[in-house]
């Protein structure tokens, strides 16, 4: 589950990047990256557990599947939010900055 999760996040934000025209504005190729590397992180992981389990590895148990689709959701959730920390120290359109002025 955590690799397909990280795959469809992968897809998904690439296909954002893609049909933005590969803008560098919002910072979406540094989120593809995440999870592009997070995908391939998973696919290593679970080639070597294939190795070792064999045809096992196709029927985990549904406590198994549960926790690996927390674990899925909880990367896509923290690659989220390091994307978010880098757009705002990056503050591509001056935001943050003009709302940190506005209190002072």
């Amino acid at each position: 589950m955590t690799l397909l999760i990280t795959v469809f996040a992968a897809v998904i934000t690439g296909v954002i990047w893609y049909c933005t025209g590969f803008s560098g504005k919002m910072k979406l190729g540094t989120l593809c990256l995440m999870y592009t590397g997070a995908s391939l992180m998973w696919l290593v992981d679970a080639v070597v557990e294939y190795i070792e389990v064999g045809a096992e590895y196709f029927t985990p148990a549904p406590a198994d599947m549960l926790n690996d689709a927390y674990l899925g959701l909880s990367v896509a959730a923290l690659g989220l939010v390091i994307w978010f920390a880098v757009l705002c120290i990056k503050d591509p359109e001056g935001k943050v900055k003009n709302a940190l002025m506005r209190k002072q």
